[in-house]
């Protein structure tokens, strides 16, 4: 029973962004405050923040935390309804991709440096048919990105929900690259209304190399998004989902994220303390 607590102990992170620190120090105070060892880490402001930033990962290790995998958002990204993000979101809008291709190429670089083996983000919405347009727009910028990324011995993680699992699934055959996993975000699915988190888990099992902790209700409004909440307050079935997890095979990170809410902190806490309840 030991070597399981500590096994999952190793397992666990926290993504650093939810909670929204000021300086490294301030991200380390807050970790050791929820009580997992692990994060991972927006790479956007190590990049883009160097002389705040350059320090986290000396800083990290001399706290013992580590660093289980990296982040990256996309410039021009608008959040504010479904139809927004859908035209601003990931790599996919053709006015921010100078940039973003600029910024996926230092990132790939810092995360090297990091040593780090897999790296997630929005690649946007996938086109659901192949003949549309902007499938083989997409399908390219992708490949550019996952060799980028592959070159430097790094997996790249496609964070799951703008598209069903039936989508991604077709997605991920055509694009065929090795080095191209999926970041299962249960909560996603529910926000964006794009399926059952646990049939999707099953149907991305083989692809799936992290997870995040996260939970949501769905939208009583079609076209608006759903809400996301404390993790163990919505709609996802931890243990349904933590039992199909175990069934399709999966040994990665579990990275505890929360983007709503004023307890951060606290939410993240009692995030943990599901998992080790429920995780076995």
């Amino acid at each position: 029973m030991q070597n399981t607590s500590v096994n999952l102990q190793n397992r666990l992170a926290v993504c650093s962004w939810s909670l929204q620190p000021s300086t490294p120090q301030d991200l380390i105070a807050k970790l050791q405050e929820t009580g997992v060892r692990g994060v991972q880490l927006a790479l956007d402001r190590l990049r883009d923040e160097p002389a705040v930033w350059g320090k986290s990962p000396e800083l990290l290790q001399q706290a013992g935390i580590s660093i289980v995998s990296g982040m990256f958002g996309c410039v021009g990204e608008d959040y504010s309804t479904l139809e927004t993000i859908r035209l601003t979101g990931g790599i996919a809008p053709d006015l921010t991709w100078a940039q973003n291709w600029k910024n996926i190429q230092a990132t790939a670089d810092l995360a090297k440096n990091l040593g780090l083996k897999l790296v997630t983000f929005h690649a946007g919405f996938l086109p659901h048919e192949e003949s549309d347009p902007n499938f083989a727009k997409l399908k390219q910028r992708l490949i550019q990105t996952a060799e980028v990324f592959q070159a430097r011995g790094i997996t790249l993680g496609l964070e799951t929900g703008q598209e069903t699992a039936g989508v991604l699934f077709d997605f991920l055959h055509q694009l065929a690259r090795p080095n191209v996993g999926v970041n299962f975000d249960p909560a996603n699915m529910i926000l964006y209304g794009k399926g059952n988190p646990i049939e999707a888990l099953r149907k991305l099992g083989p692809w799936v190399r992290q997870v995040h902790v996260k939970d949501a209700r769905s939208t009583k409004a079609p076209g608006t998004w759903g809400a996301e909440v404390a993790a163990g307050t919505g709609e996802v079935d931890w243990p349904a989902f933590f039992a199909t997890l175990r069934q399709v095979g999966f040994q990665g990170h579990l990275c505890i994220e929360r983007e709503a809410g004023v307890q951060r902190v606290a939410d993240i806490r009692a995030a943990r303390e599901l998992v080790e309840r429920t995780f076995r």
